[in-house]
């Protein structure tokens, strides 16, 4: 009897390893699986004889919370490769080349950021790598000269530039240019109190390092200052309830466009009537799919809807993009569609694809060739500090509707 136990042990014993073994084998093919669905990007391209392929590396949020930013951020890079593959690529003395996009989420994570440029440049050498946030840009520029590859630093932030990197570009305006008219506006509809709720990443932090000390500056208060971690915070009621414990004039949110509309939504549910100060990371026509209307977002005051903008090649871009992706362009998309074809015309100035400094040092160059249909928007120049230099306009809500204000 005791041998025939043993036996129905063993054997249950062997049944339940094998069990496991099944359990364990599909789990690390997900896995697998999983870790290759981080890699996106365009189609490889369909080159001729004698055709060579340029690597554009890319290394932002594609899922979490910042996942729409950063697929529109990629949607405005993919549309400039695909159109300038699908007219035959580009000419560098006498070679045709075309580009492939590769791109790699890092989630919103810096070190995630690090280690995909290490691995878009090892497996792929990329002469440029695209980043639309200022802690995977400061991540890359630790050791982006040294390994030679320019950084397309899609970030507002006025260090990343001012840190003297000689290889990074940064894309869109810096910031600190809205901290006079964005104060402006809001103390002259609204109110000298202010709350800060932004969002909780190094660029809400340097944001408001900046904002509060200028707002003070201006005669104002600062009744409250926080702020919200979108990667972990999904329900603002409590973070806004507190500061609005403190009866602002005026909150000042920013983030990504989606979760920064629910913190507006939120604070009116609870009450609020004052205005809003917005970072230029959220759109406000993005905030109003949202919200459902500008309603709610009433008194706000932010960056302009590349839709409510005038540039000479923004209502073809609007359109194609539209049909293409079913919705409206924000500015990250615009800007990264201007900025690669900056960089491709830069290339054929320099007379070289894979010479970072080269493509450095002829970017004014690719500015002043980019065609008027291809200006999204109009970069007039590229500063010394390697930061682009565009026209500044801000927007507010006003009576239910976008209001675009010039500012010198």
């Amino acid at each position: 009897m005791n041998v025939i136990k043993l036996s129905v042990f063993l054997l249950v014993s062997t049944l339940l390893l094998m069990m496991a073994g099944c359990i364990d084998n599909p789990s690390n093919e997900a896995a697998s699986e999983s870790g290759n669905e981080s890699e996106t990007g365009t189609e490889a391209p369909e080159v001729e004889e004698g055709e060579e392929v340029v690597n554009i590396g890319y290394s932002g949020p594609l899922s979490g919370p910042a996942a729409y930013y950063g697929e529109r951020t990629l949607n405005g890079l993919t549309m400039a490769v695909e159109e300038i593959n699908d007219n035959g690529g580009f000419e560098v003395d006498g070679q045709t080349y075309k580009f492939n996009v590769v791109a790699l989420d890092d989630k919103y994570l810096p070190n995630e950021t690090a280690a995909n440029a290490k691995r878009l440049l090892q497996e792929n050498q990329t002469p440029i790598i695209f980043s639309p946030h200022s802690g995977g840009i400061k991540a890359m520029q630790v050791f982006n000269e040294k390994e030679n590859f320019l950084i397309g630093a899609y970030t507002s932030e006025p260090a990343a530039t001012e840190a003297g990197n000689e290889l990074t570009v940064r894309i869109p305006p810096s910031y600190d240019g809205y901290l006079e008219p964005f104060t402006k506006y809001a103390m002259e509809n609204h109110g000298e109190k202010l709350a800060a709720l932004p969002t909780a990443s190094q660029y809400g932090k340097d944001w408001t390092e900046a904002l509060v000390p200028y707002w003070k500056e201006q005669g104002g208060e600062v009744v409250y200052n926080s702020s919200i971690d979108f990667s972990k915070d999904t329900d603002f009621f409590t973070l806004v309830t507190n500061a609005l414990k403190e009866e602002p004039d005026v909150l000042f949110i920013g983030g990504p466009s989606e979760p920064t509309a629910k913190v507006a939504k939120q604070a009116r549910e609870l009450g609020f009537e004052g205005g809003f100060i917005v970072m230029d990371q959220a759109k406000l026509d993005e905030m109003k799919s949202v919200t459902g209307s500008y309603e709610d977002l009433e008194g706000s005051v932010g960056v302009t809807p590349l839709i409510n903008s005038d540039y000479p090649g923004t209502a073809e871009f609007v359109e194609k993009y539209k049909e293409e992706h079913g919705q409206n362009p924000g500015s990250e998309a615009g800007y990264h569609y201007v900025a690669m074809y900056t960089f491709m015309e830069a290339m054929k100035a320099a007379g070289s694809v894979d010479d970072p400094e080269a493509i450095r040092a002829h970017m004014q160059e690719g500015l002043d060739a980019l065609p008027e249909d291809k200006q999204v928007y109009t970069i007039e120049e590229i500063g010394e500090n390697g930061g682009f230099t565009t026209n500044l306009r801000i927007a507010a809500v006003e009576d239910g509707g976008v209001v675009t204000i010039n500012v010198e």
